[in-house]
């Protein structure tokens, strides 16, 4: 399960549509309406939130409209569209570590991506998330 901090706008397809689904996935593990990756380090910056579904829910709605912009067809009635904004802290070590293994999987899979990702100077993060400064986050399996 790879739950980005960086912005869906630097997936390629394959990662969108696998974002989308983990993300899905970890609403269900928030939700307690599955067994599997409960305990998965990935989910326990949300876990710690007073409301971790108010969250995941944002988190989906930002995958939602980037596919929007890519006109792919992912179900709105998969998640609940949250009126407020909200933010959570990412350190600019997790972006850069993320930005660094998106590019691994790139390289190979999407040239056009990749280049474009080589050029960027400034990381967005996830519309969730705000960069302060740090290292890569202690959940992150490195």
């Amino acid at each position: 399960m790879r739950i980005w901090s960086i912005h869906p706008k630097y997936l390629d397809a394959k990662g969108l549509v696998s974002l989308w689904r983990e993300a899905l996935l970890a609403k269900n593990v928030l939700e307690g309406t599955t067994k599997g990756y409960k305990n998965h380090p990935q989910l326990s910056r949300f876990k710690k939130l007073n409301a971790p579904l108010l969250y995941i829910n944002h988190y989906l709605s930002a995958i939602y409209e980037e596919s929007l912009q890519r006109a792919f067809h992912f179900n709105l009635d998969k998640f609940n569209k949250p009126d407020e904004v909200l933010a959570m802290k990412v350190s600019q070590g997790q972006i850069e570590y993320e930005k660094n293994h998106l590019l691994k999987k790139l390289k190979t899979r999407d040239t056009a991506k990749y280049n474009s990702l080589m050029k960027e100077t400034y990381i967005e993060p996830h519309p969730l998330f705000i960069i302060t400064e740090g290292e890569i986050e202690d959940w992150e399996i490195v």
